[in-house]
């Protein structure tokens, strides 16, 4: 956040805290009344610093307790917006990046169960520019960070 002023740079720590707190409890902690504060977010949100409000949900709670990663190598000269395009329609994709190496994307997928995630792979490599795709299925998670984009 260097391009942030040391203000807007609060907020936006406040925010990635916890989205729901109040512009009036940022103001109390920062030294700003809640319409300056307001003022800053919309500004902030206009222009594109920040991008949206979300829940994190458990996946767990969902029932999502199968994961996975899988590697995708594509045919010919697909564009990392076509992949982003493709695998963006499958809920179980809760991450999609492009990487070095052999493979041309890595995607981290959430499933019910193993049959869930067989069919979310098998739909994933039916894609027109999908030659292969190599998977590890995730035994236990020994270390999880906060949001990957949420940097404070």
């Amino acid at each position: 956040m260097s391009d942030l002023d040391p203000l807007d740079a609060q907020i936006v720590a406040a925010l990635q805290a916890d989205a729901r707190t109040s512009y009036s409890d940022i103001g109390d902690e920062i030294g700003l009344s809640a319409p300056a504060v307001k003022r800053r977010v919309d500004r902030l949100r206009s222009t594109g610093a920040i991008r949206g409000f979300t829940a994190v949900v458990d996946p767990a709670a969902l029932g999502w307790t199968t994961e996975a990663f899988v590697e995708l190598y594509c045919e010919g000269r697909t564009t990392p917006a076509q992949i982003r395009a493709a695998v963006a329609k499958f809920p179980e994709v809760v991450s999609a990046s492009t990487v070095t190496g052999d493979a041309d994307a890595l995607l981290h997928v959430l499933a019910r169960d193993i049959k869930h995630l067989e069919r979310v792979v098998e739909q994933i490599a039916a894609e027109r520019f999908v030659a292969r795709t190599r998977s590890a299925i995730v035994m236990s998670s020994l270390l999880r960070r906060a949001e990957a984009g949420g940097l404070a």
